[in-house]
C-alpha cells in the first residue's frame, strides 16, 4: 500500500515546491516574455479534479512554451484545463485510486515537433507510457525524470538529442522498454544499464563508443541492438549468461575485434544474431550448432577463417545465414544443400575453392598466411561530446 501512494506524495511535493518557487519569483519575471508570464498566472487547484491532473497541466503548458515548430499543430490543442482533451495526451484511472483520473501516457510519434524537453515533466508522476519518436526535439533528457516512478516504456528515437548516455534512465525503476536509437549520443555505455530490468534496448544509430561492458550478460531483455556505432574491443563473454531471456541481439556496424565467444553458444533461444561489418576475428564457434531456435545467422564482412562448421548449417530453423565478405577456406555440403531447401546462404567473398565470386587467391593467400589472433585490441577511453545546441529545425522535416 505505501508503494501505490508513492507517486501521490512524490506529486505533492513536488506540486508544492514548483508552486513557491513559482510565487518567490513571481515579480522578478514579470519583466520576462509574455510566455513565462502566462506559465506563472496559473489556474487555481479548485479549477481542476485532482492535483495530479493540475501538475499535468503546468507540466504540459511549460512543454508547450519549450516547443519551437509543430507543423501539424498538436500543441494547438493544449488549451483549457482539461489537459485528458489534449492529442497525444492520454488519461487512465490512477493505479492506487481508481476513481481519479491522470495522465498516464503521452504519444506524440511522427509529430516532426521540434524543442526541448523542460524539467516541468518531473510533475507527471503517473506517465507509464512516453512516446515522442520522430520528431526534432533537442537537447538532451531532463534530470527531474527521475521521478517518473511508474514509466514503463521510453521512446525517444529519431529525434536529435545528444550528449551522454541520459543516466536519468537508470533511476526509473519501472522502465523495462528504452529506445534511444538514431540520436547522436555519444560516449560509453554505463554498466548499471544492463542490471536494469528491462525487457528490450535499443541504442543503435548514435555514436556511443568505448567497449560494450563485461556486465552485459546481466542485463533480462530480449531484444538489444547495439548497431551502427563505435562500440569496440571484444564481445563480452558474459552474453552467455542471458540464455533465459535473449531472442535477439544486433551488433552490426560497430569496430569489434578479438573472436566471436564461445558462450554464445549457451544462447538456446536466440533468434537473431548478427554480428556483420565489423572486424572479428578466428573461426565461427562450433558451439553455434547448440543454438537451436537461430533463424537468421550474420557473420558478414569481418575477418573470419577456417571452415564454416557443418553443425551450424544442420540447425532445424536457420533460415538465413550470411557469412559473405570473410577469408573462409572451407565450406561443408551440409552447407551448400540449403538452398535446395529453401534457405538463404550467401557464401561471396570468401576463399573457398571452387565457389563463385571469391576473393582473388593472391589475396586470400596473403591474408591466410598470417597468424590468426583472439586478443581484441586494448580498448579505449571515450568521452562523451557535451549536448549540441539546438539549432532551428530545418523547413521540411528529413523524414
Amino acid at each position: 500500500m505505501a508503494a501505490m501512494a508513492a507517486p501521490h506524495c512524490l506529486l505533492g511535493f513536488l506540486l508544492l515546491a514548483f508552486l513557491i518557487v513559482a510565487a518567490s519569483h513571481q515579480e522578478h519575471q514579470e519583466s520576462k516574455n509574455p510566455a513565462q508570464r502566462k506559465l506563472l498566472q496559473q489556474p487555481p487547484a479548485a479549477a481542476f479534479p485532482n492535483p495530479s491532473l493540475q501538475a499535468a497541466y503546468i507540466a504540459l503548458q511549460a512543454w508547450k512554451s519549450r516547443i519551437t515548430g509543430d507543423p501539424q499543430g498538436i500543441t494547438a490543442t493544449w488549451i483549457g484545463l482539461d489537459v485528458c482533451r489534449y492529442r497525444g495526451v492520454f488519461c487512465s484511472p490512477a493505479p492506487d485510486d481508481s476513481c481519479k483520473e491522470v495522465v498516464s501516457g503521452i504519444d506524440l510519434n511522427h509529430g516532426f515537433l521540434s524543442g526541448t524537453l523542460p524539467e516541468e515533466l518531473g510533475l507527471l508522476t503517473y506517465l507509464a507510457l512516453f512516446h515522442i519518436n520522430t520528431n526534432l526535439f533537442c537537447g538532451t533528457l531532463p534530470g527531474s525524470m527521475a521521478t517518473l516512478l511508474l514509466l514503463y516504456e521510453l521512446d525517444v528515437s529519431n529525434n536529435r538529442f545528444s550528449g551522454p548516455f541520459p543516466l536519468v534512465t537508470l533511476a526509473m525503476p519501472s522502465l523495462a522498454y528504452l529506445d534511444l536509437r538514431y540520436n547522436g549520443f555519444s560516449g560509453e555505455l554505463p554498466g548499471a544499464l544492463f542490471d536494469k530490468h528491462l525487457d528490450a534496448l535499443f541504442v543503435n544509430n548514435n555514436q556511443f563508443a568505448a567497449q560494450v561492458p563485461w556486465n552485459l550478460g546481466s542485463s533480462t531483455v530480449s531484444v538489444a541492438n547495439f548497431a551502427n556505432n563505435r562500440f569496440s574491443g571484444g564481445i563480452p563473454p558474459s552474453i552467455g549468461n542471458m540464455r533465459r531471456t535473449l531472442n535477439e541481439i544486433i551488433f552490426l556496424g560497430n569496430r569489434f575485434d578479438g573472436c566471436i565467444p564461445g558462450e554464445i553458444g549457451l544462447l538456446d533461444q536466440l533468434n537473431v544474431f548478427d554480428v556483420s561489418y565489423n572486424s572479428l576475428g578466428g573461426g565461427l564457434p562450433p558451439s553455434i550448432a547448440q543454438m537451436i531456435s537461430l533463424e537468421q545467422l550474420d557473420v558478414a564482412f569481418n575477418l573470419l577463417t577456417g571452415d564454416v562448421p557443418a553443425a551450424i548449417c544442420d540447425l532445424p530453423n536457420l533460415e538465413n545465414f550470411t557469412f559473405a565478405g570473410n577469408f573462409f577456406s572451407g565450406e561443408s555440403p551440409d552447407c551448400l544443400a540449403l538452398p535446395s531447401r529453401g534457405r538463404i546462404v550467401d557464401d561471396r567473398g570468401n576463399c573457398i575453392p571452387n565457389r563463385p565470386l571469391q576473393r582473388p587467391a593472391q589475396q586470400c593467400q596473403a591474408f591466410l598466411s598470417q597468424e590468426p589472433s583472439c586478443f581484441p585490441l586494448p580498448p579505449k577511453s571515450f568521452f562523451p561530446n557535451p549536448p549540441l545546441p539546438c539549432s532551428p529545425p530545418p523547413s521540411t522535416p528529413p523524414y
